[in-house]
């Protein structure tokens, strides 16, 4: 029997198993989350609140990942892009990196700790979410709806930790979210769709087919449609909507990279949403410093 490895040596793994190289997902779970804090608060949040929601977001997002990696340990090995995470490759085990997850989700709940008891609750069904999302692939034909309420679900949090509750303007806005990860977790999805058809995981890519660029497509519009129709009813100005319409050039660009569905242009086109969240968010810290809320 070999002798367990060193923390030394085994921190590196963790720092894998946690997708801590790859903060691609952390960005994405991190712009809406920052779209919320600054609509809610009407302009710049409360210091404390922006600290615990920065941190709290890369702690769950590490946590996800180690219950995503958990839940595909039998399927990563089969499949290109994944075959060498610590899990597939048995570098780590199972009990380990449960434990490994409880803790980074325990830490972010203690964070949240000194907000309203509605945020304590609030997190309740986020974890639900976390936890259960990997699971999602097995039966559901769209995944990645639910994923978009996983990844969503620090809007309403934000809301309730700034006003104390949760407008109809959050759940807009989280249903923005919703198709806006739909359409860049096809693209995602469109990477992997020869392996996950050969392992029978399901994904949009998969369930969409043929029209899968048109349904990504779709879903952006749908998105930008809604967060233009939520910066009307919150009453802002040119900044605002420029930055949305940045936002639809860069998923136009999009279209060029996935329309030949090909494995690197697609997976770049989902890394590039990294541009999309940034230039919503910059329009509204724009907006904002330009036409205060009175």
């Amino acid at each position: 029997m070999s002798a367990p490895l060193p923390l030394s040596a085994r921190l590196p793994i963790y720092l894998r198993l946690m997708r801590l190289d790859k903060p691609i997902g952390i960005l994405l779970l991190l712009w809406p989350t920052l779209w919320a804090l600054w609509l809610a608060a009407d302009g710049f949040p409360p210091l404390h609140v922006l600290a615990i929601f920065v941190l709290g977001t890369v702690l769950m997002r590490s946590a996800g990942c180690v219950i995503n990696d958990y839940a595909d340990r039998d399927f990563d090995g089969h499949v290109e892009r994944t075959k060498n995470r610590p899990l597939a490759t048995r570098a780590i085990g199972t009990r380990e990196a449960l434990l490994l997850a409880a803790g980074l989700s325990l830490l972010a709940f203690l964070l949240i700790l000194p907000l309203a008891p509605i945020v304590l609750w609030l997190s309740l069904p986020a974890l639900f979410l976390a936890a259960s999302y990997p699971f999602m692939k097995r039966f559901f034909a769209i995944p990645q709806a639910y994923l978009g309420i996983a990844f969503g679900f620090g809007i309403p949090m934000g809301f309730a930790a700034v006003q104390g509750e949760v407008p109809a303007i959050a759940w807009w806005l989280l249903l923005g979210n919703i198709f806006w990860t739909v359409a860049y977790d096809t693209e995602y999805a469109m990477v992997d769709r020869p392996d996950d058809l050969r392992i029978g995981i399901k994904t949009s890519a998969i369930t969409f087919g043929r029209f899968d660029v048109a349904a990504v497509m779709l879903c952006y519009a749908l998105a930008f449609a809604l967060f233009a129709a939520i910066g009307v009813a919150a009453g802002r100005g040119a900044f605002y909507f420029a930055g949305l319409l940045g936002a639809c050039g860069i998923a136009g660009y999009h279209y060029t990279l996935i329309r030949g569905r090909e494995r690197a242009p697609c997976f770049k086109a989902f890394l590039h949403n990294n541009w999309v969240g940034a230039s919503i968010f910059a329009g509204i810290v724009a907006d904002y410093i330009a036409f205060p809320a009175v």
